[in-house]
């Protein structure tokens, strides 16, 4: 399958502006389509109530981002990939693969729903994701 997963730190700054979101922005314009998965929705509600408990952002952007994120799934601009059996025992041996790498369980979530739908490219602002990564043979384009 072509196109790039991309994990919700790097997602997030095509809708937050934020250090690297332009760079974002322009790369989701060279690499249709985006993937995401059901862990991303939940993720990107988290961020959000985050940033507005921290002063970030206000109620309004927030409804405002949220709305936009799930109008995108909506028109296909996302493509939301499902969790299944196979993309959580894909993620479980992720854990102990590279136990030099401190990958969270979240995390190897985000790649074992790409290695189970059969992509090859991320698009992350995670160091430790893109080192999880690169070191399962993946593409991948960060925005750190």
């Amino acid at each position: 399958m072509s196109g790039v997963y991309f994990d919700t730190s790097a997602l997030a700054k095509w809708y937050v502006n934020e250090p690297r979101s332009d760079d974002v922005e322009e790369y989701v314009r060279s690499v249709y389509p985006v993937y995401v998965s059901l862990l991303t929705k939940l993720e990107m509600k988290s961020l959000m109530a985050r940033r507005v408990r921290e002063g970030h952002v206000d109620l309004l952007t927030q409804s405002k981002v949220i709305a936009t994120f799930e109008g995108d799934i909506s028109a296909g601009h996302l493509v939301l990939l499902p969790h299944s059996v196979e993309s959580f025992l894909i993620a479980e041996s992720l854990l102990g693969a590279h136990p030099e790498i401190p990958l969270r369980s979240l995390d190897a979530m985000h790649l074992g729903t790409m290695q189970a739908a059969g992509i090859t490219a991320l698009a992350t602002a995670d160091r430790v994701m893109a080192q999880a990564a690169e070191a399962l043979g993946m593409r991948c384009e960060t925005f750190f």
